[in-house]
C-alpha cells in the first residue's frame, strides 16, 4: 500500500512539472523585449506601433536603431516551451539574419523551440500601414503593432489639366512614393516650358502629395509641365525608379471657344430648324396630296355612282315599256280572242236557233227552246 502511495505521488510531481514547463510566468501574456525599433519611445500598442525602416535597397539589415530595417522580437519563457509568431498585414518574419535577407524571404508564421529561455525572431515590413504580429505559448499570447518608415523617393507621379485658359493658371498635384509605393514626404522639383511653375506646396492631410500653380501664356498654344525628384540608388533586383513625369497642358481663349462654341450651337440650332421645318413642310405636301387624291377619288365614285343611278332609270323606263307593251298587246290578243269567240257563239246560237225553228214547225208537240 505505501509502494502504491508513492508511485502515485512521483505521478503527481511529474505532472506538476510538466505544467510549468509549458506555462508562463503570466497566465495571459507573453514577455515580449523588442530592439532596433526606430523611435524608443514605441510600446506596440495600436496606438503607438512599433517602428521599423523599410528595406528600400532589398537587403534586410540590423544596424543601428535608427536605421535598422528589422525588429528583434525575444520572448521570454520556460526554457524549451515552443514559441509562436504569427504576422497580419505586410509583416514577415524571420528566423536569421545571416546570410543577408532580401524582401523575396521572411514567411507569415513560425515556431521557435529555444533551448534556453529565450525565443528570438526577425520581423520586416515593406508598408507604412500598420500590421501586427502576436507571440504565443501554450495558454499565453501578446499582440504587438508595427509600422513601417518610407525609405527615400523613389517615384513620381504627375497629374494636371489637359487644357487651360490663356493668361489663367492650373494646378500641378505630384504624388511622390518609395519604391514599395508608400507615400514620401519630399518635395519634387516642378518645371514648366512656356509656362511659370511655382514652388512645390505640401498637402496638409495628404502625405506625399504636393500641389504647383502653373501660370499659362497669354496666347494660345501648348505648355509642359514636369515634375521630378533626385535619382535614388538604383535598386535592379526590385523596381525601376520612376524620378520624373510630365504632362502638356493645351492654351486656349476661353472666351473665343465659348463664342465659337455658342455659335456652333445657333448654327446647329438652325440647321436643326430648317430641316423640321422642311421635314414637316413634306409631311404637309404629302398630307395634302394624299387628301386631293382622295377627293378625285371621291368625285370619280360619285360619277360612277351617278351613272350606274342614271342607268338604272333608263332600264327602269325601258323595263316598264316593255311590260306596258307586253301588257297592251296581251290585251288586245285577249279581246280579238273573246271576239272571236263571242262571233263563233252567235253564229252557234244562231244556227242552232235556226234549226230549232224549222224544228218547232215541223214537230209542234215537240218544240225546242231557243237559245238566248
Amino acid at each position: 500500500m505505501k509502494s502504491f502511495k508513492k508511485i502515485a505521488l512521483a505521478m503527481v510531481a511529474a505532472m506538476t512539472l510538466g505544467t510549468l514547463v509549458v506555462t508562463p510566468a503570466s497566465a495571459n501574456t507573453v514577455s515580449v523585449a523588442v530592439t532596433t525599433k526606430a523611435d524608443a519611445a514605441d510600446t506596440g500598442a495600436a496606438n503607438a506601433p512599433l517602428t521599423v525602416n523599410v528595406p528600400f535597397d532589398n537587403v534586410i539589415s540590423d544596424t543601428a536603431t535608427t536605421t535598422s530595417e528589422v525588429l528583434t522580437l525575444t520572448a521570454t519563457v520556460v526554457s524549451g516551451t515552443p514559441v509562436t509568431f504569427t504576422t497580419t498585414g505586410n509583416a514577415k518574419l524571420l528566423t536569421t539574419l545571416t546570410p543577408a535577407p532580401t524582401t523575396a524571404s521572411g514567411v507569415t508564421s513560425l515556431t521557435v523551440t529555444p533551448a534556453s529561455t529565450t525565443a528570438v525572431a526577425y520581423l520586416y515590413t515593406t508598408s507604412t500601414a500598420a500590421s501586427a504580429v502576436t507571440v504565443s505559448v501554450l495558454g499565453a499570447s501578446t499582440t504587438l503593432y508595427v509600422k513601417g518608415i518610407a525609405g527615400p523617393a523613389f517615384n513620381v507621379a504627375l497629374s494636371v489639366a489637359s487644357t487651360g485658359n490663356i493668361g489663367g493658371t492650373v494646378s500641378a498635384v505630384a504624388t511622390v512614393t518609395d519604391i514599395f509605393g508608400n507615400a514620401k514626404a519630399t518635395a519634387p522639383t516642378f518645371t514648366a516650358i512656356n509656362a511659370t511653375a511655382a514652388a512645390a506646396v505640401a498637402d496638409p492631410l495628404v502625405v506625399g502629395r504636393y500641389t504647383s500653380v502653373v501660370t499659362l501664356p497669354a496666347t494660345s498654344g501648348t505648355a509642359a509641365v514636369g515634375a521630378s525628384i533626385t535619382a535614388p540608388t538604383a535598386v535592379p533586383t526590385l523596381a525601376t525608379a520612376v524620378t520624373s513625369a510630365s504632362s502638356i497642358v493645351s492654351t486656349v481663349d476661353l472666351a473665343a471657344a465659348l463664342a465659337a462654341e455658342k455659335a456652333a450651337r445657333a448654327n446647329d440650332a438652325a440647321a436643326a430648324a430648317a430641316a423640321l421645318a422642311a421635314a414637316v413642310k413634306a409631311e404637309q405636301d404629302k398630307a395634302t396630296a394624299a387628301a386631293l387624291t382622295a377627293a378625285a377619288d371621291l368625285v370619280k365614285a360619285n360619277a360612277e355612282i351617278a351613272k350606274l343611278k342614271a342607268d338604272a332609270v333608263i332600264a327602269k323606263a325601258a323595263s316598264d315599256k316593255a311590260l306596258a307593251d307586253a301588257t297592251a298587246a296581251h290585251a288586245a290578243e285577249l279581246a280579238k280572242v273573246k271576239a272571236d269567240n263571242d262571233a263563233a257563239i252567235a253564229a252557234m246560237k244562231k244556227a242552232f236557233n235556226s234549226l230549232a225553228t224549222k224544228w218547232n214547225k215541223k214537230n209542234p208537240t215537240a218544240k225546242v227552246a231557243l237559245v238566248k
